[in-house]
């Protein structure tokens, strides 16, 4: 199981951990600030929070150390967690005379929705404390590890998550089994913070956000499409020896489109407003790109001997997502999808999806992208969200299960997150957190063919609807780029590196062998630089690794006098002193095979 699944499960120890915490913490704020009015308190995936109204006081991260010293104590007094229950109107007369106000608001919900087990609210009290919450709280306070928890930070929220209620102050806390695993989280999240995409993808210049543009509108730097162009220059050399055609299709069309395919109404809040031309006809964005494929498809006759038919494009998408969604380059409203709609007969359908999954994997571990997890994603089928046709998404759901078990592909099951016109498959990657996000889909589509009269004619004359796949192995540019920063702290690999060598002469006797080496890579296509600026040598290299230039070429006397260079790649300690002929060739050989030379089992050879 895991962790965010975990810290979900409300029987779990950890779940009734973070909820205990949550109330010990609450109680001891109420201690230091007794006149605050509380909001909700519930455990998250990596710890817990409360919220408070302070009123005209505050509270600041200057005072963890005494509420954090107050908890302790609480933990030490060993203070039963009891359950009561209390009526409505009983509830109601607790909450104003304990200065709850806003949880009355809750309460009349719970019982007025009948959530309220016979109309009876639940409360729990330990030591002077009672709360009105669900439950699952450890045995008393005691049972708390000891060092396995500590007050994080300070933010503000608002209540019941409107933006026109009041603004709480809302106090995060860490929790874990352990202090071990209290040590490793922060760890890993000091990692995090050094490696967050936006972060490193300012320092090295590699996109831009800007609010005058617009949110979730990011623009590449030339650095950036340089990493953009690489993997997209890769995907179309792998797709073409998959047997893939590439095809251009515009990022605009009529709203009739999306009516046929059913992206309006199924997907009307994730695309952006309508444009009306010409007074009456409304064009949108396209969110993907599905329906333009399937007109291409559909412009010439098909016939079985032509399938399958793999179209790709490395198309432009806009989606509309929530302002309070948007996450740098991981989440944004415009995108560049490595996208492909696959058109085949019934009898290669599994064909065609496992070499899809391989595909996958090939890409996955070529860019040491590590485990993932695969996530089956099966429609529900009392939810309005997918296609009433359950005969259909039965056999397509046992279609995609049988390939995954077939190919010794580990996955889990999770209903309610397929397409609304088929299941698909969802590659689960976790970022330096743990975090896990959807990075890549295979979906099998039963649907679109019906909608978009796709046919071909088969071995006996007869006319035929076609299966479809959307897979997008490689992702979006976007967010398949902030994982690699992330993963990568920034230090790409030479094939995808912005600058792949730079070139930084000891003095100035050897600059004319340095040009002369400039200028053989640059014949060569390599991106390379060279530094004849006036700092000293050691400031210059301190550059180069700031920059995390994956390959720096220092040249000295020597190194002209043997036509050599003395090579420095990053975050290796050793440097190796080569010819020239043989550096080049390793270079441009790495470069070549896309050697994935950013990690230490990579070697020079001399």
């Amino acid at each position: 199981m895991k962790a965010a699944q975990k810290a979900q499960d409300k029987n779990s120890n950890i779940y009734k951990l973070r909820h205990s915490l949550a109330h010990i913490m609450a109680q001891a704020v109420l201690e230091i600030r007794p006149n605050a009015k509380l909001g909700f308190g519930p455990p998250v995936d990596n710890g817990f929070y409360y919220d408070f109204d302070f009123g005209e006081e505050s509270i600041s991260s200057s005072d963890f150390k005494d509420i954090e010293k107050r908890m302790k104590k609480i933990v030490k007094q060993k203070q039963t967690f009891e359950a009561s229950q209390k009526s409505l109107e009983e509830a109601i007369k607790f909450l104003e005379e304990t200065n709850q106000n806003y949880k009355i608001e809750f309460a009349k919900e719970l019982v007025e929705n009948g959530k309220a087990e016979n109309g009876q609210l639940d409360f729990y009290t330990n030591g002077p404390f009672t709360d009105m919450c669900e439950g699952f709280h450890l045995e008393d306070t005691g049972k708390v590890p000891k060092a396995s928890f500590k007050l994080d930070k300070i933010a503000g929220s608002y209540w019941r998550g409107d933006e026109k209620r009041p603004t709480l102050t809302r106090i995060y806390g860490l929790a874990f089994e352990s202090v071990e695993e209290l040590k490793d989280y922060v760890k890993r999240r000091e990692l995090a913070k050094q490696r967050d995409h936006r972060k490193l993808g300012a320092e090295l210049d590699l996109f831009v956000l800007d609010e005058e543009v617009g949110v979730g509108l990011p623009l590449w730097l030339p650095n950036g499409t340089i990493i953009r162009d690489e993997l997209e220059k890769w995907a179309h050399e792998i797709e073409f020896k998959a047997g893939y055609q590439r095809v251009s299709t515009p990022c605009i069309t009529r709203s009739n489109l999306y009516f046929r395919s059913g992206h309006l109404p199924y997907y009307t809040e994730g695309m952006f407003p309508p444009m009306t031309i010409d007074d009456h006809d409304e064009y949108y964005l396209r969110p993907m790109n599905c329906p333009h494929h399937h007109k291409l498809y559909a412009a010439r006759p098909r016939s079985y001997r032509d399938l399958p038919i793999r179209l790709s494009e490395y198309g432009d998408v806009f989606r509309y997502e929530k302002h309070g969604s948007l996450a740098g380059i991981l989440r944004v409203r415009a995108m560049s999808m490595n996208d492909a709609h696959i058109y085949c007969e019934r009898d290669q359908v599994k064909e065609e999806f496992t070499e899809v999954m391989k595909m996958y994997r090939f890409y996955y571990d070529h860019l040491r992208l590590g485990n993932f997890r695969v996530r089956l994603s099966l429609h529900d089928k009392d939810s309005e969200k997918f296609v009433d046709s359950e005969e259909q998404w039965q056999e397509s759901e046992n279609i995609v299960r049988e390939v995954l078990k077939e190919n010794n592909i580990d996955f889990d099951e999770e209903v309610g997150e397929a397409a609304f016109y088929g299941p698909k498959v969802d590659i689960q990657l976790s970022n330096v957190m743990g975090r896990e996000e959807t990075v890549s889909t295979c979906q099998l589509d039963f649907l679109m063919p019906d909608r978009f009269d796709l046919v071909y004619t088969d071995s006996n004359g007869e006319s035929k609807r076609p299966f479809i796949l959307h897979r997008a192995p490689l992702s979006t540019h976007e967010r398949m780029i902030a994982f690699l920063i992330e993963l990568y702290g920034g230090a790409f690999p030479t094939w995808l590196s912005p600058v792949q060598t730079l070139i930084i002469p000891v003095n100035d006797t050897v600059h004319e062998y340095a040009k002369q080496i400039e200028q053989r890579l640059f014949d060569n296509m390599v991106r390379v630089e060279l530094d004849l600026g006036g700092e000293t040598f050691n400031k210059k290299i301190r550059r180069g690794i700031t920059r995390k230039i994956p390959n720096i070429w220092i040249i000295g006397n020597s190194e002209m006098d043997e036509q050599a260079i003395t090579w420095r790649r990053y975050c290796v300690k050793d440097q190796v002193k080569i010819g020239l002929d043989k550096a080049c060739d390793n270079l441009i050989n790495w470069r070549d095979k896309r050697v994935m030379d950013n990690f230490e089992d990579v070697k020079i050879s001399e």
